[in-house]
């Protein structure tokens, strides 16, 4: 990663968090502590954050409590090719006035693309996915009451009385940080409350993962597989990880590459 690309994702994190670690800047930039912390060192003396011992911090603490995770527009840019297939198998199983709820996500937003000729009902925590879809299609759009977190592009509420108690859907496609046996994992704890209410409106949860996630682990865990019904990735997933999903009884669905004229997908299942 360039230098200023770290430069950006470091300043993202101070930004949204009154303190950040330098473990978390390592897990965020990918580079080495050395390097993080030259460049908070280098950040510092151009007086664009303050160092602190063991991480770094805001020259204006934010007000809003912030979300862990990489930024919106950071994981749109990995994996690009692979998260496309995948919505568009996701896309897919959608059918004509049926109601369906969309996770806010870089995955997920690649699904607004294929939902463009759809007559649908559907709900979105997204704010980047509620507004191409109002503008780039016929489908109905609710979305739920809350703050929006700019970095995240997503809507979050900390009450239960929003809309999303009220809106029931045939299906519920979601990403997540990480998959593995213990199930559906996330990295912050704001992002599980406000994914676990939309879980419980949907029959049928759809799990939208690029095969790099099944490396991942976090501390947090969403629900355990036996809740997923699907789960699209592709076909990067290793066999272990394949027999992981469908010993788990969820249907697994590997997205052909985009490039193939006739598109789709096909079930290992």
């Amino acid at each position: 990663m360039h230098e200023i690309e770290r430069h950006r994702l470091i300043l993202d994190a101070v930004e949204s968090q009154p303190v950040v670690t330098l473990v978390r800047l390592v897990e965020l930039t990918g580079a080495s502590e050395a390097t993080v912390r030259r460049d908070v060192n280098a950040l510092h003396l151009e007086g664009r954050l303050r160092k602190v011992r063991g991480g770094a911090e805001a020259v204006n603490p934010p007000q809003q409590s912030a979300i862990l995770g990489r930024p919106f527009s950071i994981n749109q840019t990995e994996n690009a090719a692979e998260k496309r297939s995948i919505a568009k198998a996701a896309a897919a199983l959608c059918k004509d006035g049926e109601s369906i709820i969309i996770n806010g996500g870089s995955t997920t937003y690649q699904m607004t693309e294929f939902l463009a000729g759809s007559r649908m009902q559907i709900l979105t925590n997204s704010f980047a996915i509620a507004e191409h879809l109002v503008r780039q299609s016929r489908n109905t759009i609710t979305v739920p009451g809350g703050a929006v977190y700019r970095e995240h592009e997503i809507i979050l509420s900390p009450f239960d009385n929003d809309v999303t108690r009220n809106f029931y859907a045939a299906r519920m496609f979601m990403g997540a940080h990480a998959i593995g046996p213990h199930g559906v994992m996330e990295a912050d704890p704001l992002l599980i409350q406000a994914e676990q209410k939309l879980i419980n409106q949907a029959d049928a949860l759809i799990i939208m993962v690029d095969s790099g996630k099944f490396a991942k682990r976090s501390s947090l865990i969403l629900c355990g597989l036996e809740r997923v019904h699907t789960l699209i990735t592709d076909s990067g997933i290793s066999r272990r990880d394949a027999k992981m999903v469908e010993d788990a009884g969820v249907r697994l669905i590997i997205a052909e590459d985009i490039s193939d004229a006739k598109g789709g997908a096909t079930s290992a299942a």
